[in-house]
C-alpha cells in the first residue's frame, strides 16, 4: 500500500477513535447507552428511507439477543425516546416510532457535532465534497463488507 493510502487508513481509524470518544461523552452525559444511540440512529436512518422499524429489525441491526433486544426497547420507551404500535396490517407486529423527544436529544446531542464538521468541510468546493462523499460511501461499504466477511457469512 502506498504512503498515501495508508496515511489515509490511519487518519479514518483516527475519525473513528474520536466519534467513538464523541458518543461515549455526550452518552454519559445524558444518560443513555451507546446501544441506546446506535438503536435510535438506525430509527433515524430508517425513517428518512421510508422504513418502518420493528424490534426484529433492530435486533438484527445492533446483533443482539431477543431480551436484549426487548431490554433496550424497554430503556428507550421508558426514557420517552420510543412508541411501540402494532401493525395495522397484521397485529402480531410491533412497530418502532421515534418521539419528538428522541429527536430533540439526539439533535441536542449530535448538533455541536454537525456543526463542527460542516465547519471543518466549508472550504471544499461541491466538487471536492462530491469526491469525499464518494469516497465515504465506498469506505462505508468496504467496512460492511469485511463485518460480514468476519461474521463468516457472506457479503451484503
Amino acid at each position: 500500500m502506498a504512503a498515501a493510502p495508508r496515511e489515509l487508513l490511519a487518519l479514518l481509524q483516527q475519525f473513528t477513535v474520536e466519534t467513538d470518544r464523541y458518543v461515549d461523552t455526550v452518552s454519559v452525559r445524558d444518560a443513555l447507552h451507546r446501544t441506546d444511540l446506535n438503536a435510535l440512529g438506525i430509527m433515524m436512518g430508517a425513517a428518512r428511507a421510508g422504513v418502518t422499524v420493528t424490534p426484529g429489525m433492530l435486533r438484527q441491526a445492533l446483533n443482539l439477543s431477543s431480551p436484549a433486544t426487548t431490554a433496550l426497547i424497554d430503556r428507550l420507551g421508558q426514557a420517552g425516546h420510543v412508541r411501540r404500535s402494532r401493525s395495522s396490517v397484521d397485529r402480531r407486529q410491533v412497530h418502532l416510532e421515534m418521539t419528538e423527544k428522541a429527536l430533540d436529544t439526539g439533535s441536542r446531542l449530535f448538533a455541536p457535532l454537525a456543526r463542527e464538521v460542516e465547519a471543518a468541510l466549508s472550504g471544499y468546493s461541491p466538487t471536492q465534497i462530491e469526491l469525499l462523499s464518494d469516497m465515504m460511501r465506498k469506505v462505508t461499504a468496504a467496512t460492511v463488507q469485511a463485518r460480514q466477511q468476519a461474521l463468516g457469512g457472506p457479503p451484503e
